[in-house]
């Protein structure tokens, strides 16, 4: 019965942390007003409004049939920028934003940056080449936390990442999307991790079949995926499009020039207490051949796993056993291959089914009854 319970209160809490519609014209379909001309690109003036935006600077009305959404998007030219406040809605609430963004042109010699902030978050990203088989890329960025009614400003405004280049391609960004997170519940009661399957993280984007591309973020707190930091750079996958081992999402690891990972921290483990770490590690079902070399640290322990990938969907669970170092013992997954698909898109190891218990004796968990209490009042404030 206690089961049962739990399962029906962490329904009641996903559902009320489901994505919503913050912004008003989102992916630059609805057109500018008073436009001077119908070109590919429209530089946007004094007299022009853009409906949902204010802006500055440089900025142009993009019309393309390479973009996402139907064709349409801006560019944010020389300090061009755009921005949009929106009201937060409930208390509490994680803002992960997601985003396309599309390179301004084709043999560069620089491509200039896009700079996304909200009232006390700020991060950088670049289109980068061999991270999607498109022509666009998605991006997340989590915006913080506020509490019902606060109002965030979203700014995005381009910035010139190379000061000696002759040539900058300018950023183009299209289709935005606000996912709200709230405190999650691992189904499993007996997991150590909060959002060990990674079910919680930024929202996919309609049309989308490249998952969303996670940038360095040395912070649980500021990270677009609740409760994991990121080294380097990850690709947040879902079960519609790739092979995902348990749940709707799961976790690609793209090793570059430098090795990338996840990690996490325990909850209530007790220094000296012996603990079972298991996972999942697989492939993508995204044409990723190769010898996968993933490094697991435990608490005290690390050892590496490797698994051969034929890039069709393949997966097998691994164990390690660790002695916790301290109350919140650190756990992390990196990446040391480098693999890349015929296509020429990076590529590596899928992480999901991430779950750490106490070998028997050695430990205790907290009462189910508390995690449900936990629930009920999370949900009353609602």
């Amino acid at each position: 019965m206690a089961i049962w319970f739990h399962r029906i209160f962490l329904l009641l809490l996903v559902s009320s942390c489901a994505s919503s519609d913050f912004l008003e014209n989102p992916d630059f379909e609805s057109p500018p007003l008073n436009l001077s001309s119908n070109g590919a690109f429209v530089l946007l003036d004094q007299n022009t409004t853009l409906p949902g935006w204010t802006f500055q600077g440089t900025v142009q009305y993009v019309t393309s049939p390479d973009l996402p959404d139907s064709g349409h998007a801006v560019q944010l030219g020389e300090d061009g920028k755009i921005n949009q406040t929106f009201i937060a809605r409930g208390d509490d609430l994680n803002y992960i934003l997601t985003f396309a963004l599309i390179p301004g042109g084709e043999n560069c010699s620089s491509s200039s940056g896009l700079s996304v902030s909200g009232p006390d978050s700020n991060a950088v990203f670049s289109y980068r080449q061999n991270y999607s088989k498109v022509p666009w890329q998605s991006y997340s960025h989590n915006l913080g936390k506020w509490g019902n009614s606060e109002p965030l400003n979203l700014v995005l405004e381009s910035q010139t990442i190379d000061s000696e280049s002759n040539s900058t391609c300018w950023p183009i960004v299209d289709t935005l999307l606000i996912k709200t997170v709230g405190v999650t519940l691992d189904q499993d009661s007996g997991n150590l991790l909060t959002n060990g399957g990674f079910e919680s993280g930024p929202g996919f984007l309609p049309n989308s079949t490249e998952g969303v591309l996670i940038d360095a973020v040395p912070s649980l707190i500021q990270s677009a995926l609740t409760q994991w930091s990121v080294i380097g750079t990850v690709r947040y996958i879902d079960s519609e499009h790739f092979h995902v081992p348990e749940g709707k999402a799961a976790i690609e690891i793209l090793a570059d020039t430098t090795p990338s990972g996840i990690q996490t921290a325990t909850t209530d483990t007790s220094e000296g207490s012996r603990y079972n770490l298991t996972f999942t590690l697989g492939d993508a079902n995204d044409a990723c051949i190769g010898n996968f070399l993933v490094g697991v640290e435990a608490g005290s322990a690390a050892q590496n796993f490797t698994l051969q990938s034929n890039g069709t969907g393949s997966g097998e669970k691994f164990g390690l056993v660790f002695v916790a170092d301290k109350a919140a013992a650190q756990i992390s997954f990196t990446s040391y291959s480098v693999t890349i698909t015929k296509e020429d898109v990076l590529c590596g190891p899928v992480i999901d089914e991430v779950i750490v218990h106490p070998l028997s004796g050695t430990a205790s968990l907290k009462p189910t009854w508390l995690l449900l209490v936990f629930a009920l009042l999370y949900v009353a404030v609602l």
